[in-house]
């Protein structure tokens, strides 16, 4: 079985990007991940790589279906 994660897969979540001193932190709503950077777009880069390693795990415990039902 190929797992879900590796297919072409396109999810859709609502940002919240912020300051924080010097660091810009984004956060996605949805499944509350957050990651930072320097600029909003490395913020928004690193959120993005974050919530791909939240779902992969997700997957891995077997609990990826009910986190995109909610």
């Amino acid at each position: 079985m190929k797992s879900l994660i590796s297919q072409a897969m396109e999810i859709q979540f609502t940002t919240r990007i912020f300051k924080e001193g010097r660091t810009y932190v984004a956060h996605a709503l949805e499944v509350d991940v957050s990651s930072c950077g320097g600029s909003k777009e490395k913020a928004l880069k690193n959120l993005k790589e974050a919530v791909r390693l939240f779902l992969k795990e997700a997957e891995n415990l077997g609990t990826l279906e009910q986190i995109l039902e909610e």
